[in-house]
């Protein structure tokens, strides 16, 4: 079996995925790609490129097994971990039902929070200064009209004043919520997030990892979520997914993600 796994600079979904193949020690080969450049719509070799193209986390890593591409960063741990023997998931039927319902929590609240204020902050800046054919071609090959035009919006930064007012103020929000989030569900004690360290553990690190430089100050007065990210970070499987880095600051590298959250 073949597994490849193309990833941007360790932050967000590409973190979760460069992590979980060091938990599993599986042997993947890592290949890194410029995700501003639209070269994860490049890929040679797909046989089934549906997941990459349709995929509701953006830009995020694609690993690609046997031709056929898998996507999205809860889903890829979930494969990596059930391939490797299952160590990063709840053997108990409840308590694996709490582990999926917090990584949903992550993805649906967190993720888009995080990358409109990333994308805001870093990757517009990026992208308006490209040429229009350079541009055009990094998004010529996208599939997904939605994720096409989030590429555009992304670069024109073109909301109103208000509007972007409003996103950003509610993408902090809900930043804030999911580092707060953490640190009540450590109240007990515990020192990971379901007891025993989980893929929630890896996937929730992975959208905060940066979240200091888009929310400043988000650790401050939440000393058991600081001391968790902490402990993830000194992981062995991150600390690797982190050397793969490119640039100094990783944390600061955003492309396109998940929409944000419309429903509130």
């Amino acid at each position: 079996m073949s597994m490849i796994l193309y990833h941007g600079e360790p932050n967000g979904p590409s973190l979760t995925a460069l992590a979980m193949v060091g938990e599993t020690g599986l042997d993947v080969d890592c290949r890194p790609i410029a995700l501003l450049r639209g070269e994860r719509h490049t890929i040679p070799g797909l046989t089934e490129p549906l997941a990459r193209d349709m995929g509701l986390e953006g830009e995020g890593p694609v690993l690609v097994v046997d031709g056929e591409a898998m996507t999205e960063s809860v889903f890829l741990a979930q494969y990596m971990d059930e391939m490797a023997g299952n160590a990063l998931q709840p053997k108990d039927a409840y308590a694996h039902w709490q582990m999926m319902m917090w990584c949903r929590r992550i993805t649906e609240r967190c993720a888009p929070a995080a990358a409109f204020l990333g994308n805001k902050a870093f990757a517009s800046p990026v992208l308006a200064a490209m040429a229009d054919a350079e541009f055009d071609a990094a998004i010529a090959p996208i599939v997904s009209g939605d994720l096409k035009q989030r590429w555009i919006e992304t670069r024109a930064d073109s909301m109103t004043e208000a509007a972007v007012g409003n996103a950003m103020a509610d993408s902090t929000t809900k930043l804030t919520a999911a580092v707060q989030m953490v640190e009540d569900q450590l109240a007990d004690g515990r020192e990971w997030l379901m007891g025993d360290v989980s893929i929630a553990d890896i996937e929730t690190y992975g959208w905060l990892a940066g979240a200091e430089a888009l929310v400043p100050g988000v650790w401050d007065n939440r000393p058991r979520a600081a001391a968790w990210a902490a402990r993830v970070r000194s992981r062995p499987s991150v600390a690797a997914a982190l050397a793969r880095a490119t640039v100094a600051q990783p944390e600061t590298a955003w492309a396109p993600g998940p929409e944000i959250n419309r429903w509130g």
